[in-house]
């Protein structure tokens, strides 16, 4: 069973930035997709940024982002190191939460930031902004 770890999550304060990392312990033979899901207190699991990791995209952008996401925050990957990445800028209270990291399968673009599509979770990993 693969597994996901995440690493990078901190406290900080409204402005500054953070990177979060997520690291597959092997090839994710079964996904084609991976993506960061944030968890508020009190609030249901949403979907923050995706990416595909393979060619399989047939259309529409290879990256997914949130609302709230669009402008600040970045996601990115390396292949060959099983890895993604989660740029974090110009962070606010709002982006407080537990951030996840995730693999499954995205048929299409708009399913990067939906979570049903995925099947393989990490521990997940705290951010805490503060005003």
């Amino acid at each position: 069973q693969v597994e996901l770890v995440e690493s990078g999550g901190g406290s900080v304060q409204a402005g500054e930035s953070l990177r979060l990392s997520c690291k597959a312990s092997s090839y994710l033979y079964t996904a084609n997709c991976m993506g960061w899901f944030r968890q508020a207190p009190g609030k249901e699991r949403e979907g923050v940024a995706g990416i595909f990791i393979d060619t399989s995209n047939t259309g529409g952008p290879n990256e997914y982002y949130a609302d709230s996401a669009k402008g600040r925050f970045t996601i990115s990957r390396d292949n060959a190191k099983n890895t993604i990445d989660l740029h974090m800028n110009t962070l606010e209270p709002t982006d407080t939460g537990i951030y996840y990291c995730a693999a499954g399968r995205c048929p299409f673009s708009l399913a990067l930031g939906d979570r049903t599509r995925y099947h393989i979770w990490g521990q997940g990993t705290q951010v805490a902004v503060s005003s």
